[in-house]
């Protein structure tokens, strides 16, 4: 009985002094440029951990659609069923018409977390630009919470220094916590569990910078409690984390 204690301590030691990974809502375009030799983009919604790979499911979120000048379009009802990192996510396939910039939003349903004894709710976003316009990619879309990229977020180098604000509820959010990945297709490894998800902290206006080495989509999660709270499975009031989400692309040097 006392080694089973014994045991039982030491595995809760462990998960309490391991790094907690991330999760991140991923809203990730087919490409991050649309051009008149390819007038298209399928979208593609997912919940997971992007460096580590591990997928949870995402059910079909509340709401999905796109802002062009302004405007919101609705796409919730064209969503597809998909699979990603071997559980359920959704895709779209969007035609683009005009020249501008295209930003993808996702607002998902509450996902109940019980390793962190609370819900999640990840508002996620990804800007396309097609055909040469670029007008507009500064302009929040009036999420609950967001970053709103400071640093146009395409047409980027690999090693380029991403600038962001964290809104929460419209206004800055001093201090806020970011934490950043990698969508790790190439199948980097890790040097420990630590650098996996990067962190950084926004100053006193909701700002924040981080220099992403490597070419790739990367994903920015700015993360605080809401002023509310939802039920768990049980039916207790437990806390929720708003996560403003946001992913641009990163490209590398050719000839």
């Amino acid at each position: 009985m006392r080694f089973n204690r014994l045991v039982l301590a030491a595995f809760f030691l462990l998960i309490m002094s391991a790094p907690a990974f991330a999760h991140f809502g991923m809203v990730i375009p087919s490409q991050p440029v649309v051009t008149p030799d390819n007038r298209s983009v399928d979208v593609t919604l997912s919940f997971s951990h992007p460096f580590g790979g591990e997928g949870m499911n995402l059910v079909k979120p509340k709401e999905f659609g796109v802002v062009f000048e302004g405007e919101k379009t609705d796409l919730l009802g064209s969503l597809k069923e998909a699979t990603v990192m071997e559980h359920p996510a959704w895709t779209v396939h969007y035609d683009v018409k005009r020249p501008g910039v295209y930003t993808f939003y996702m607002e998902p349903v509450p996902y109940w977390e019980p390793a962190e004894d609370c819900s999640i709710i990840h508002y996620t976003k990804a800007v396309v630009p097609a055909f040469g316009g670029e007008d507009g990619w500064d302009e929040p879309l009036g999420l609950k919470t967001e970053i709103v990229p400071l640093l146009r977020p395409f047409g980027n180098y690999a090693g380029n220094a991403f600038v962001g604000q964290v809104l929460l509820d419209g206004k800055p959010v001093p201090n806020a916590e970011v934490e950043v990945e990698l969508y790790n297709q190439a199948g980097f490894s890790l040097p420990s569990d630590y650098h996996e998800t990067q962190v950084v902290k926004a100053d006193g206006a909701g700002i924040f910078t981080f220099a992403c080495p490597q070419p790739g989509w990367w994903g920015f999660a700015a993360l605080n409690t809401a002023d509310f709270t939802l039920p768990d499975p049980d039916g207790n009031q437990k806390p929720v984390e708003l996560g403003g989400v946001l992913w641009i692309y990163m490209d590398e040097y050719s000839k």
